[in-house]
């Protein structure tokens, strides 16, 4: 009769830690991805803001750049495809190419500033975003989640891929001159 008693107690203890366990990655697993909803809203208002500050800087431009910037924007204006489309990524590394190629030489300091701020932003939401992505999906992946289906109906998050700029650096700068022996 003792026998059966532990049997029972032990059980219900490894019940109890499986049920509390599940509880507790289940609660981390929704922090998670509120977190990486919040740092996918920020990436898209950097995004928002870079562009912003790109169409700032178009009055001072002309000659090649200025059009590829103007193409870049307008193929940018309303984008907010869904996630995992790709869309995205590829009109924001457009708009990036393009505003490497702007001599921000030629800009005033105000517009140059908020550019350079702005890029940044990209760079840091990106990260921010993407390490985000990474511990969601890192939680997601173990046996007990899937198992269980403790992610419920929450959309797998997605990397957001794009190449980092080079903040601040003209594209139309003297290159520097050979020395003199």
């Amino acid at each position: 009769m003792t026998f059966l008693v532990w049997a029972l107690v032990v059980g219900a203890l490894l019940v109890a830690t499986v049920v509390v366990s599940c509880i507790g990655r289940a609660r981390r697993l929704d922090r998670l991805h509120v977190r990486t909803d919040a740092a996918r809203d920020g990436l898209h208002h950097a995004l928002d803001r870079r562009a912003a500050a790109a169409v700032g800087c178009l009055p001072a431009l002309r000659g090649p750049g200025a059009a590829a910037l103007r193409t870049a924007l307008d193929a940018r204006t309303g984008l907010r495809p869904p996630p995992g489309d790709g869309r995205a990524e590829t009109v924001e590394n457009t708009l990036t190419r393009a505003l490497a190629g702007v001599d921000r030489s030629g800009l005033p300091t105000g517009p140059a500033a908020e550019l350079t701020d702005a890029e940044q932003l990209v760079v840091l939401a990106r990260r921010v975003h993407n390490d985000a992505v990474r511990d969601t999906l890192g939680l997601r992946s173990r046996r007990l989640v899937r198992w269980l289906h403790l992610a419920g109906t929450a959309p797998v998050p997605e990397y957001f891929e794009i190449a980092d700029p080079d903040v601040g650096r003209s594209t139309s700068a003297a290159a520097p001159s050979d020395p003199v022996y």
